[in-house]
């Protein structure tokens, strides 16, 4: 089952304030960014996050589970909860870079 473009809008939503937000289509699911970050993973319409030291005591609690067969295990983040968000997004948001640009191969 595919994430709907209905949950991840709200979950851009949620994210206004942080930063610049966009979402990406990956393979029926969505990666969402936050100042080119890739900060949060949307599978199956549950948001996601990579499990990180700093995250082990604001989600202390927190459910966690596998976005896709062969997915490391990461926090699922109450979406609606706006202020936990927010608060998660500024930690996350230093521990994650910016991902390179692929250069085309050009042929000569």
């Amino acid at each position: 089952m595919a994430s709907s473009a209905e949950f991840v809008e709200f979950v851009c939503e949620q994210l206004e304030g942080t930063g610049v937000v966009r979402s990406r289509k990956m393979f029926g699911d969505y990666t969402v960014y936050v100042d080119d970050r890739p900060v949060i993973l949307v599978c199956d319409d549950i948001a996601y996050v990579a499990m990180h030291e700093e995250l082990e005591e604001p989600l202390a609690g927190c459910p966690t589970g596998i976005a896709y067969p062969g997915a490391k295990e990461r926090y699922i983040l109450d979406i609606d909860d706006r202020e936990l968000t927010h608060e998660v997004i500024e930690i996350v948001l230093p521990l994650t870079a910016i991902p390179k640009k692929k250069t085309k191969k050009t042929t000569s």
